[in-house]
């Protein structure tokens, strides 16, 4: 016998050679019904794995928190896909088909582009493989033998040959068809109750633009049809919010090809938003004690060496371009830049904490594929800051970013996020800089810092910065995922590798520690994710336009003019539509484009020196004097 230790701690004894299926029905027939793959020890194993020594068994499910789970799932579903196209193109070659944050793929060889015909034939094909509820079976086989398998499947063999010799080599069959496999998969085809195919698009094999172009196709599926179907609702609630939809709709940005992939271009209503959360971050930076500064956006290889990005980020930098005696390159970060400004001059212990900000132009090397509007760009706009502390302040100056952050969440109504200690990973040493004793001691910090904090925070491995172990916040979106927004890092390494010191009371040189610190993160990204947050009605202090006047004939227009004058003086966004329209027509328009309030103006409006109100979220609020307009809101004064 042999004992299994699962998640909750309880102990199992079971016969060796139990699977992992077999465990799951030992608990109950329920669990089992819904279990998926089982993980061992750490490791992801397959239901069929037989248990052979004493182990620790947490057994995955298709949860709404259990990643793993839903891998094994999808991942059986894009079998059944590919089983599905066999069927219907016997020529085909496949690719891969793996399963990803949200459902799977399956990349193919076909001679033409799936048309959406070809793609609800699929679909139907899927379906009547999952209702044959065929058996899956795994099995393995030496290299030479695996190869000859996949006669005539290249990309499979492809994938054969770059195998070490003597590792096992595993398949799974169902039915007349057989895939090169990891796996896990479920038991059978049957187990698959409700399917989607959602998109296809064209994909180079491997990613590389010198290799074929394949056809990939995305679907999801789910153990029930309801599941399904709020998914779908979830996708269209996804289209309405997407950024890029609504930044055309209000004309906030513009992307074109003569400019280049990943480099939109602000319109006059979106260069408003950015310029009011620029002005208003830095505001409440000024107030904190920071010191802004500019630095410019190209630098010098040698500078990314001595900081280290060089051995650890390059693959994410644009191209060296050679100037004479030089070599530059764009830069993707600032830090760098603040480390030679603290070294500028030497620092003593009165000066410090010293807290330098910049939102400053970053670039990343992101392929045509990645960019999307923007939320992935190859140029940021960072709100960056470098806090250069002496060991006694850490905790202190660490407590306050949090109080800025709260503060500025608290601004826009953020209430559903969570705090996120972001570990290294020990055995990634190409990611992370290779000092065991400088991380355990700034992880150790870290997490002592935010306990005493009180903050409810979890731990996540390989999510540190390449130089050290840092605090993500991480906000729940409308549509129910997570983003990181605000980050705050603990940094041994730069202050050691660019040399930083400052003269303390004992009169000897000591090395300062360095709070990375980003609170609206990308102002871009920031824009993108607002923008789907709100659906484009943003709040009324950073609506491009936030009042509309609409005079109901001409003979309203000097009143709207004066109204719009003093509106302006107060520093209200204001306008007048004095185009000759009817004022439904006027009215419709501007609740389209997300207008937080509009001020109908007729014959009785003049005479009586008011404004009759309607509300973007409330409609007709009623008629009221200037003056008690201009009190209703706060127009973006904190």
């Amino acid at each position: 016998m042999i004992k299994i230790t699962l998640k909750d701690g309880s102990k199992l004894e079971v016969e060796k050679g139990t699977t992992i299926i077999e465990v799951a029905k030992k608990i109950s027939e329920g669990l089992a019904r819904n279990t998926t793959c089982g993980e061992v020890d750490g490791k992801i194993k397959d239901l069929r794995y037989e248990l052979q020594e004493d182990c620790n068994l947490v057994i995955h499910t298709f949860k709404e928190d259990d990643l793993e789970g839903k891998k094994a799932y999808w991942h059986t579903t894009s079998h059944i896909m590919a089983q599905a196209v066999k069927r219907l193109f016997p020529d085909v070659k496949f690719a891969i088909g793996p399963s990803i944050e949200q459902g799977f793929y399956y990349d193919f060889d076909v001679e033409k582009p799936f048309t959406d015909e070809d793609k609800a034939k699929i679909e139907e094909e899927m379906k009547k493989i999952i209702k044959e509820n065929i058996p899956i079976e795994r099995f393995s086989m030496p290299k030479e033998e695996a190869f000859k398998l996949m006669e005539g499947q290249i990309y499979k063999q492809e994938l054969i040959e770059e195998l070490p010799e003597g590792e096992e080599i595993s398949f799974y069959k169902q039915g007349d068809f057989t895939d090169l496999c990891a796996g896990p998969h479920l038991e059978s085809t049957g187990k698959v109750k409700a399917v989607k195919i959602l998109s296809s698009s064209g994909a180079y094999w491997r990613g590389s633009e010198k290799n074929k172009m394949l056809q990939r196709i995305y679907a999801i599926s789910f153990p029930k049809a309801s599941e399904l179907e709020e998914y779908l609702q979830l996708l269209e609630e996804a289209k309405q919010r997407d950024h890029r939809k609504i930044g055309k709709e209000q004309e906030l940005f513009m992307t074109h090809e003569l400019v280049g992939s990943g480099l939109p271009m602000y319109l006059p209503d979106g260069a408003t938003i950015r310029r009011i959360l620029e002005r208003y971050i830095q505001d409440k930076e000024l107030a904190l004690g920071y010191q802004h500064v500019y630095t410019p956006s190209l630098a010098n290889v040698e500078l990314y060496k001595v900081s280290g990005h060089w051995d650890h980020y390059k693959e994410d930098m644009f191209p060296v371009m050679k100037m004479e005696n030089e070599e530059m390159v764009l830069r993707p970060m600032n830090c760098p830049h603040h480390m030679l400004i603290y070294k500028n001059k030497m620092r003593s212990y009165r000066d410090l904490p010293i807290r330098i900000g910049e939102l400053a132009h970053d670039f990343r090397y992101e392929s045509s594929g990645s960019v999307c509007g923007l939320e992935r760009v190859r140029q940021m706009c960072q709100n960056d800051a470098h806090l250069f502390v002496r060991p006694d302040q850490i905790k202190e100056e660490f407590g306050k970013v949090v109080k800025l952050i709260l503060s500025v969440y608290q601004d826009f109504g953020f209430k559903n996020y969570t705090f996120r200690l972001s570990l290294r990973d020990k055995n990634d040493k190409e990611k992370y800089f290779d000092d065991d004793k400088m991380w355990e001691e700034a992880e150790s910090q870290l997490r002592e810092i935010l306990t005493e904090l009180g903050l409810n925070f979890y731990e996540a491995e390989g999510e540190a910065a390449f130089y050290g172990p840092k605090l993500d916040v991480q906000i729940k979106t409308a549509l129910g995922h997570d983003v990181t927004v605000s980050t705050c890092q603990l940094d041994f390494l730069l202050p050691q590798r660019f040399e930083l010191e400052y003269i303390a009371e004992d009169g000897k040189a000591h090395r300062p520690v360095v709070i990375h610190r980003a609170i609206l993160g990308s102002l871009d990204r920031f824009i993108a994710f607002l923008t789907e947050e709100c659906k484009g009605m943003f709040p009324v202090w950073l609506a491009p336009l936030q009042v509309k006047i609409l005079p109901i004939t001409d003979n309203q227009h000097e009143y709207s003019y004066k109204i719009r004058d003093e509106l302006a003086k107060v520093g209200i966004r204001v306008e007048v539509d004095d185009r000759n329209e009817k004022t439904g027509y006027k009215i419709r328009e501007a609740q389209i484009a997300k207008i937080p309030y509009m001020l109908v103006v007729g014959p009785k409006e003049v005479e009586e020196g008011t404004v009759a109100v309607r509300s973007r979220e409330d409609g007709d609020i009623g008629t009221m004097t200037l003056e008690e307009f201009k009190k209703r809101d706060n127009w973006g004064r904190f």
